[in-house]
């Protein structure tokens, strides 16, 4: 950072000189010499630093990004070692647009910090310094009054548009993030936003949002070009000043005649170091609120946790003592006073319809979310004190579970790393996907396509389920496994769960009740609490409403 402030320097010192010994070289020439060779050396001088400027300035550029793109480097590494430790519980403390913002945006945008604000910034005001006392040593008095005239690009306009600007670029970046916001929610809510015929209605929103961040750019446009007019102005009466003060000097002996050019134009490539200033210390609050956003999330990466390694948990057995979760801005608990046991082996369904707190509870056991009251204890320790070690304990399928765009044997790969390939067609084998996978021309060469599109449904439910196999925890959650599948898959897809993870404990999370006559107890959740459980015999009969819902979902109404 030192040699890109000197090369910057040098940069518009090299500048400055080209034009006073442009400016002696043109008037000596017009004074016609005697001797020619006393213009060999300022047409050796204007070649000289002709070439010199933009050495430098190509050495400033060069030195100035290499040393940002470092800093950048080592704070994208620090937001990840920020973030990693965090991985479980990141959907519960960001949103995603604001992890996009803060990955695409806030770190970027502190590249400017560097080279718009901090180099500039210190080259002008070291090239200020140099330029008063360059002026003093001819005349102190005139050191004095340029000093004086250069404040005002220097110090008084860099403050006026702090001033001025400061709330415009806190209200555009807030407007900026929140755009993000909305972008990422349209495109992992798209479809329904066009099922739902309400697409019209996102543009409109999004186009009114979109229109309001251009406004108050426009107020910052509008004060720059109001601000470079002013400025322009201030520099041409120092120009005019110097020129006046070059020409009484010359008049009254203080300096030769020949200068009276060299000290007029030397002061233009000194003012174009001092006019970046104002717009540079402007951006100012843009960059704190970048930080902020940086310092919130560093704020969870000193939480202590004591973390307990699993590999040895004999019993993974869970239960929940008057567990109850809250968040934030809702009043009624998403999780209310639920106590629950399940035993290692045992099969247990959870079952409610949207909302009535089955996605939280997942969050729940695996750490991903503490609970405000009660505690979980799963093997003799509570989720948190795993940390990551709980996916050696607990194995998660969703509805969506996502497939990367490589090949079938990567994917499966995931659930153990050193998996060998003869363990990876057994895990194939035992999901029924074998003589399917053997039928593709490059069998588990084959590539998946980005999330995984080049397969069915089923095929990447089966193929996620091949990874849980691999893992082979001990207890396995399924989140809605089977939705959008068709009820022949469906019901090939929960025959192969069962017969391939015989003796773990599972836990079905879904409001769909094929597949309960599997289940050694079935409880369904309405708003955080426990309404019903029993075994599936039971339910059907001693439960009016059970019986009618799985004969609905059996079709059967």
């Amino acid at each position: 950072m030192g040699i890109t402030v000197f090369l910057g320097v040098l940069t518009f010192l090299a500048s400055a000189m080209l034009t006073f010994t442009s400016g002696y070289l043109i008037t000596s020439a017009s004074e016609m010499p005697l001797n020619i060779l006393l213009l060999y050396v300022p047409i050796v001088g204007v070649r000289f630093f002709g070439i010199a400027k933009p050495v430098f300035h190509y050495l400033e550029r060069l030195t100035s990004h290499n040393t940002v793109l470092k800093i950048l480097a080592e704070m994208r590494v620090k937001l990840y070692n920020m973030l990693e430790p965090q991985a479980l519980r990141i959907r519960s403390r960001y949103q995603t647009g604001d992890l996009i913002g803060t990955l695409a945006d806030d770190i970027e945008h502190l590249q400017d910090a560097y080279i718009r604000t901090i180099f500039p910034t210190i080259v002008s005001l070291f090239l200020f310094l140099s330029t008063v006392v360059f002026f003093g040593i001819f005349d102190f008095v005139f050191a004095i009054w340029i000093a004086f005239c250069l404040s005002f690009i220097v110090f008084v306009y860099p403050i006026i548009s702090l001033k001025i600007l400061k709330k415009n670029h806190i209200l555009l970046k807030d407007k900026q993030n929140h755009l993000y916001q909305i972008v990422t929610d349209a495109i992992f809510g798209i479809s329904n936003w066009i099922i739902s015929g309400r697409k019209h209605h996102f543009l409109s929103q999004f186009s009114k949002e979109t229109s309001d961040s251009s406004k108050t750019e426009g107020k910052i446009a509008s004060w720059n070009h109001a601000r470079i007019f002013q400025l322009q102005v201030i520099t041409g009466g120092i120009v005019i000043f110097v020129g006046l003060w070059a020409g009484h000097s010359a008049a009254v002996g203080q300096i030769m005649p020949v200068y009276i050019a060299s000290f007029t134009l030397i002061i233009f490539p000194l003012l174009e170091a001092f006019l970046p200033t104002s717009q540079a210390i402007e951006k100012i609050p843009a960059y704190e609120e970048s930080l902020k956003r940086l310092e919130y999330i560093e704020s969870f990466k000193d939480e202590k946790v004591e973390r307990k390694e699993v590999a040895s948990c004999q019993d993974p057995s869970i239960r929940l003592k008057d567990v109850s979760y809250f968040y934030e801005d809702v009043e009624t608990p998403a999780v209310n006073q639920l106590s629950l046991s399940i035993p290692k082996g045992k099969k247990i369904a959870i079952l409610g319809k949207s909302g009535a707190g089955k996605s939280t509870l997942l969050q729940l056991l695996i750490g991903a979310i503490t609970p405000k009251s009660g505690f979980i204890d799963i093997g003799g320790h509570s989720p948190n004190e795993y940390g990551e070690q709980i996916y050696n304990l607990i194995s998660v399928l969703n509805q969506k579970p996502y497939l990367f765009a490589t090949t079938v044997e990567n994917n499966i790969r995931l659930g153990r790393e050193d998996a060998s390939r003869e363990e990876i067609m057994e895990a194939i084998k035992q999901v029924k996907l074998d003589q399917y996978i053997q039928s593709l021309p490059k069998g588990l060469d084959t590539q998946m396509e980005e999330t995984g599109q080049r397969f069915s449904g089923g095929e990447r439910q089966r193929i996620a389920l091949a990874r849980i196999l691999l893992k082979d925890t001990p207890i396995v959650i399924f989140d809605e496994p089977t939705v959008g599948l068709d009820p022949k898959t469906e019901r090939e897809l929960l025959s192969t769960i069962f017969e391939t993870l015989e003796g773990k404990t599972l836990i079905f999370i879904t409001h769909h009740l094929i597949g309960m006559e599997n289940m050694d107890e079935i409880y369904f959740l309405d708003q955080g609490e426990i309404v019903m459980k029993g075994t599936h015999e039971e339910l059907l009969k001693m439960n009016e409403r059970y019986k009618k819902l799985y004969q609905l979902d059996r079709g059967y109404l």
